[in-house]
């Protein structure tokens, strides 16, 4: 059984330093990875990505992320990740990544920050005003490199489609109608069935729900901490030395 934790939209600040990280220490007890499903910051700044740095280095397992809007903020996302990635994250964007869980098991991660556009039969269209245009190409973009990333995990035992944004629909009930287009898009859930996953796990929408699924039958988790309320939840795949499913 592999034991994937995870947990988005963590918004730390410096008066958050220490809060995550007694809860964290348990991981190598319970989980054999934890994905960040981004939101990690409140503004995007260095200082707050130091925060979250601190939080995650040297637990005793691995840590896979995903930036969010809000690590976006202040317009240094790069800088953001490289601090991230010096406390030993593997952040993601368009990429995909593998570690070793239960029983010497592969676990793959295909990763991307995902954006807005809507969901089949309300969605923006590619077309109009150039920005209109633009905003739609960007998370086609998005959704072809998960798409791609995936398709590079194609022999790890387990596969997991990590976004901020959400690719369905069903784990924003609780928002207002009037903003899914700007939680999520169906783009992500078609990259996510055509490349393959056996889990989808996506954070952004605060109140949401927590169990969606796509057309294509992959099990779908927003995982941002107001929906599930904790530290982190652990989610259960088949794999390793036991093939049992929760």
């Amino acid at each position: 059984m592999i034991r994937v934790a995870a947990v988005g939209d963590i918004h730390m600040g410096p008066e958050s330093q220490g809060t995550l990280r007694p809860s964290f220490e348990t991981l190598p007890e319970c989980a054999d990875v934890l994905l960040l499903a981004g939101d990690l910051t409140r503004h995007g700044t260095p200082e707050e990505a130091a925060v979250v740095a601190r939080e995650i280095k040297d637990l005793g397992v691995p840590v896979v992320a995903v930036l969010g809007n809000h690590d976006h903020h202040d317009e240094r996302p790069e800088e953001v990740t490289t601090i991230l990635r010096d406390a030993g994250a593997h952040v993601l964007e368009g990429e995909a990544t593998v570690v070793s869980g239960a029983g010497g098991s592969r676990i793959g991660v295909a990763g991307t920050k995902g954006f807005g556009g809507g969901f089949v039969g309300r969605c923006a269209g590619e077309f109009g005003e150039p920005l209109m245009k633009e905003f739609v190409r960007y998370s086609r973009r998005c959704a072809d490199g998960l798409h791609t990333a995936l398709k590079e995990l194609a022999d790890c035992d387990v596969r997991i489609a990590l976004t901020h944004f959400a690719p369905v629909p069903d784990t924003l009930a609780g928002e207002p109608p009037e903003i899914y287009p700007f939680l999520g898009s169906y783009l992500l859930a078609e990259a996510i069935d055509t490349g393959g996953a056996d889990l989808a796990v996506h954070g952004h929408a605060h109140a949401g729900s927590e169990h969606g699924m796509t057309s294509g039958g992959v099990r779908v988790r927003n995982v941002a901490q107001p929906v599930i309320g904790q530290a982190f939840h652990v989610y259960h795949l088949p794999g390793g030395e036991q093939h049992t499913q929760e």
